[in-house]
C-alpha cells in the first residue's frame, strides 16, 4: 500500500483517472470497487495519569473482509475481530472516545491483471480529496520477501519513479506468511501520513 502524490498542475481525481489509463493500457481489467475506512479514538482522560499523552487507537474496516474489523495501535499489536466490535466501541466510550473529526477513507476502483491485484482509492477526509492511495498484491503468493521483486517490476510498469519502497511490515516479517492485517497496518501509516501533510503548508508538499 503506497500513496501517489498528485502529477503537477492535475487534481487528485485528474491523477487517479491517469493511473488507471494507464492500467487499462496495460491490460488490467475493472473488478468492481473497494473501501477501506479508519476511525480514530483516543484513551479517555480519566485514564491517563496527568500530563501524559493518551494512546491513539483506529479502528478500520476493508470492503475485502467485510465480516471483519481491525482494531490497531500505533507501533502496536492488529486486533482482527468480528464486525460486532464497532458495537463493543460504544459500549467502551469511558475508555475510548471518538474523535469524530478524524475519520478518513480510501474509496475507488478494484483492477485484475493477470495474477495482480490493483486498488487505486482517493483518500478523503470530510467533504474533501487528500490524497491517492494504491495498493498492489500478487494473489499467488502469500511470503512477501519471495514476491517483492516481482511486485517492483509491476508497480514500476505503471507508477513509473513512484514506486514504493519494502513497506517497513516486511521488515519484521522476514519469511513468514503475510496476512490482512498487514494490509491495514500500511493503510493506518498511509493515512497517518496524509494526515500530517495537511497539517503543513500546501507549498511545503511537492
Amino acid at each position: 500500500v503506497s500513496q501517489v502524490p498528485v502529477a503537477e498542475g492535475k487534481s487528485v481525481q485528474q491523477t487517479v483517472e491517469l493511473l488507471a489509463r494507464r492500467l487499462e493500457a496495460l491490460g488490467a481489467d475493472k473488478q468492481g470497487t473497494f473501501g477501506v475506512d479508519c476511525e480514530t479514538y483516543h484513551t479517555a482522560a480519566t485514564l491517563g495519569t496527568q500530563g501524559q499523552t493518551g494512546k491513539l487507537m483506529y479502528v478500520m474496516h476493508n470492503s475485502e473482509y467485510p465480516l471483519s474489523c481491525f482494531a490497531l495501535f500505533e507501533n502496536g499489536p492488529c486486533l482482527v475481530a468480528d464486525a460486532n466490535f464497532d458495537t463493543l466501541m460504544v459500549k467502551l466510550k469511558g475508555f475510548f472516545q471518538n474523535a469524530k473529526a478524524n475519520k478518513i477513507e480510501s474509496r475507488g476502483t478494484r483492477y485484475q491483471y493477470c495474477d495482480f491485484l490493483v486498488k487505486l482509492g482517493t483518500v478523503t477526509m470530510g467533504p474533501s480529496a487528500r490524497g491517492i492511495s494504491v495498493e498492489v498484491e500478487y494473489c499467488p503468493c502469500v511470503i512477501p520477501n519471495d514476491c517483492w521483486n516481482l511486485l517492483m517490476e509491476f508497480m514500476q510498469s505503471f507508477m513509473g519513479s513512484h514506486t514504493p519502497g519494502i513497506p517497513s511490515v516486511f521488515g519484521s516479517k522476514h519469511d513468514s506468511t503475510y496476512s490482512p492485517g498487514d494490509t491495514m497496518v500500511q493503510y493506518m501509516e498511509l493515512f497517518n501520513k496524509i494526515r500530517k501533510q495537511q497539517q503543513v503548508p500546501v507549498a511545503g508538499i511537492r
